[in-house]
């Protein structure tokens, strides 16, 4: 199946692929934890980051193909860019003022 017959999502520490036409999940990866997921195709080849690291998986198997820990950079949002394109900012930004609307939030209903 072509790259271009499949959608990938990134979500709850996870990347899914599902079928563009029908809907059909064709394979999930679990990566870590159960938060927002950066998701970057290039070619073949599928780009996650989460928890403050960041994975590469086959796109048409999901298949860990290797994984770096980003040791000493923290658990920020992450874009991911290659030559071929990037993440879209507004993703990035809204999972950002979602976190810091939760954080006001919890702060607000402790006091």
């Amino acid at each position: 199946m072509p790259d271009s017959a499949i959608i990938y999502l990134g979500l709850k520490g996870s990347v899914l692929a599902l079928d563009r036409t029908t809907g059909r999940q064709l394979w999930a990866a679990a990566l870590k934890g159960q938060g927002f997921v950066s998701v970057l195709v290039d070619g073949d080849r599928v780009f996650a980051a989460t928890h403050g690291e960041v994975f590469c998986l086959d796109g048409a198997t999901g298949d860990l193909l290797w994984h770096d820990p980003l040791k000493g950079y923290g658990w920020g949002l992450v874009s991911l860019a290659t030559a071929a394109g990037c993440t879209p900012p507004f993703a990035a930004a809204a999972e950002e003022e979602r976190q810091r609307q939760a954080a006001a939030a919890s702060a607000a209903s402790a006091a």
